[in-house]
């Protein structure tokens, strides 16, 4: 069976899913294990997540990982992620990043746990336990996967849970461009240096009311492009931000969003097309976008325009206190 430490790791999965005509059923599951507990398993698959049961695994055992990018590889990008989502409020534990942004998304307020916390890793939970406490806030790391597997092990022994797990996709910026024709039956693109009230509202609809703290992080980034696309009668009809951070020039995508009544148009596309254009004027070859991994819909999109996944994570929050 799989044990604490195969967290992060690639997994391969038999199950019992049933007897025909007195024999046994069996089906295979491959993926990266996410989560261990008690009573069963969770494993991100290429056709999405999958919770077993304990009781029906038949087998299952750690295999050879698929090629991976080096660590070096993960932490750049996620540096260059940090700088593009600026928290207010940042300190250090050696190489891991504390934020906090009034608990406006988990990206501005957590711990992200990439490099040398400089001390053992209990002591390292237990300086972020006490950093976010000053904070008034819940503690929270961000672990990058499987390059924070140790992390989420230790975590998952001091009963933390585990928000959705976060594919962290990127494609080349070139490919974007030659993937989306631009097409002249839509709206134009248009990106403006900073965000109006109308851009913030479309936002809002999505990530629930602004705080203060919500502007600062998005307009504190040098590089900025924020994507508006009206219909015919003028009514704003999508949104995005796109940020150029990071020695690497990483073009980030964030916050795309199309009003219901135009989806499935193509507008999302087009709106991606615009912020690589943007970006590769600027000397960016590669672009990046977080994606919750049970949002289907999301993931297909990215997926037919040229984004496949770079690496994931996983947002871990401490137990409430009594």
């Amino acid at each position: 069976m799989l044990r604490r430490q195969d967290v992060g790791h690639r997994v391969v999965v038999r199950r019992i899913v049933g007897v025909s005509q007195e024999r046994t059923l069996y089906s295979d599951a491959l993926g990266e294990l996410v989560d261990l507990t008690e009573t069963d398993l969770t494993i991100a698959t290429a056709k999405g997540t999958l919770r077993v049961p304990l009781g029906e695994v038949h087998r299952a055992k750690r295999v050879p990982a698929a090629r991976r990018p080096p660590a070096a590889d993960v932490i750049a990008l996620e540096l260059a992620a940090n700088d593009a989502w600026p928290a207010p409020i940042q300190g250090r534990l050696g190489g891991w990043i504390l934020r906090a942004a009034g608990n406006w998304t988990g990206r501005a307020n957590s711990a992200l746990a990439v490099g040398d916390p400089d001390r053992t890793l209990e002591a390292a939970i237990d300086a972020v336990i006490e950093w976010y406490a000053a904070h008034g806030q819940q503690p929270l790391i961000n672990a990058p996967m499987p390059l924070a597997a140790p992390v989420n092990a230790a975590l998952d022994d001091r009963g933390w849970t585990a928000r959705p797990l976060t594919l962290v996709q990127t494609a080349p910026i070139a490919a974007l461009l030659a993937g989306v024709p631009a097409r002249g039956d839509l709206p134009p693109v248009d990106l403006a240096d900073a965000p109006g009230d109308e851009w913030y509202e479309m936002v809002a609809e999505h990530k629930g009311a602004l705080p203060p703290a919500a502007p600062r992080i998005l307009t504190g980034v040098p590089e900025l492009a924020f994507a508006h696309v009206r219909d015919a009668g003028g009514e704003l009809i999508a949104v995005a931000r796109g940020a150029v951070t990071g020695p690497d020039r990483w073009l980030g995508v964030s916050l795309l969003q199309t009003a219901p009544a135009a989806r499935r148009r193509g507008i999302a596309q087009q709106v991606m097309r615009g912020l690589a254009q943007w970006a590769a004027q600027r000397g960016s070859s590669r672009a990046y976008l977080q994606v919750e991994e049970r949002n289907a819909a999301a993931v297909a999109l990215y997926g037919r325009i040229g984004f496949s996944t770079h690496h994931t994570y996983l947002t871990r929050e401490a137990p409430l206190a009594p």
